[in-house]
């Protein structure tokens, strides 16, 4: 399947926000302000789908809404990047739902993270459409210490040119949503190299349990000459993100994996620079590089980068990540 590469962002474009996952209503109504503010002092144009703010019991929506607001972004000419709300725990319910045909006739960005993993490989599975793997609208709401996340936002979707992806200085896993005002910063230590070499291959991975629900379907993009970005959040233990691993080793497509990229763990995931290279020390991996505490996933702030897309890869001495074709 021929690789479709969407129209970068421009100043002056509209970008529709949709909720696939969990709904808008959840959001404050500061958090809010902060986001469409930074949207539209960034040059955009903010449209919202007509179900974002639905809510069930489950704080989504029904199939239908979420479709609904999927395709109208998707066949609206004017909209030239969609922006999930947040994550959650159901984009796979929509995947037998989606016009495919639509949506790879109508190529443009779709940025989000967390449980939009499953959208985007599924939409890179099925059209060759590249998505990004990069901050909700929601992210945008973040007050303090966002620029990092948003140099990055515009290297992989503002910018067409090759980038490298380079370490922040500080990190966080607090509540910035509780208290926006009271930021709980620490100092990054910078890549870990687990397994040193080089490769370059397509990038594959985000959210290693919710790429996971695909495996076995149509939905599951191939894996040969992939590298992959794999984080996962803080109800995934050491043992949860092992076995998950473990899983995804054991799929067929796995000898095409040519690179292990892993993004940074929260902290009640309790994974240590030296348990994750005892997770790694598997014979599947080991001649393969593998970087670690790389700057996306649950944590901020946080790259954004093309599922589909093309990175290289060294560890080593002279460690380096650069996203290629984007």
């Amino acid at each position: 399947m021929q690789k479709i590469i969407p129209e970068k962002l421009k100043r002056g474009d509209e970008i529709r926000v949709i909720a696939p996952a969990r709904s808008m209503k959840m959001l404050g109504k500061g958090l809010m302000e902060i986001a469409n503010q930074r949207l539209e002092k960034l040059g955009f144009n903010l449209t919202f789908g007509k179900h974002v703010n639905e809510q069930d019991d489950f704080v989504s929506s029904s199939i239908e809404s979420r479709i609904d607001d999927l395709h109208d972004a998707f066949a609206d000419n004017n909209v030239k990047g969609i922006l999930t709300v947040i994550g959650g725990y159901n984009c796979n319910q929509l995947l037998g739902y989606i016009d495919w045909d639509l949506i790879k006739n109508n190529p443009k960005i779709l940025c989000g993270y967390s449980d939009i993993t499953a959208l985007s490989h599924a939409i890179f599975a099925k059209t060759g459409l590249v998505g990004y793997s990069g901050p909700h609208y929601s992210t945008f709401g973040q007050k303090l210490h966002f620029d990092y996340s948003l140099e990055y936002f515009n290297k992989c979707l503002v910018s067409d040119k090759l980038f490298e992806v380079k370490s922040s200085k500080k990190w966080s896993d607090d509540h910035w949503y509780m208290d926006q005002e009271n930021r709980q910063m620490v100092d990054n230590e910078g890549f870990w190299v687990l397994n040193e070499g080089e490769a370059e291959g397509t990038i594959l991975g985000a959210n290693l349990c919710t790429i996971n629900l695909l495996q076995g379907t149509e939905f599951m993009p191939d894996l040969a000459d992939s590298i992959l970005f794999l984080e996962d959040d803080s109800a995934s233990l050491q043992v949860d993100f092992d076995r998950n691993l473990q899983s995804l080793i054991h799929l067929p497509g796995f000898s095409g994996v040519r690179g292990l990229v892993i993004g940074r763990f929260q902290n009640d995931s309790k994974v240590t620079r030296d348990l994750l290279r005892k997770i790694v020390s598997k014979k599947e991996l080991e001649n393969m590089p593998v970087i670690g505490n790389v700057d996306f996933g649950h944590t901020d702030p946080k790259i954004t980068f093309p599922v589909g897309g093309k990175a290289s890869i060294r560890a080593g001495e002279k460690t380096k990540i650069q996203i290629i074709d984007h």
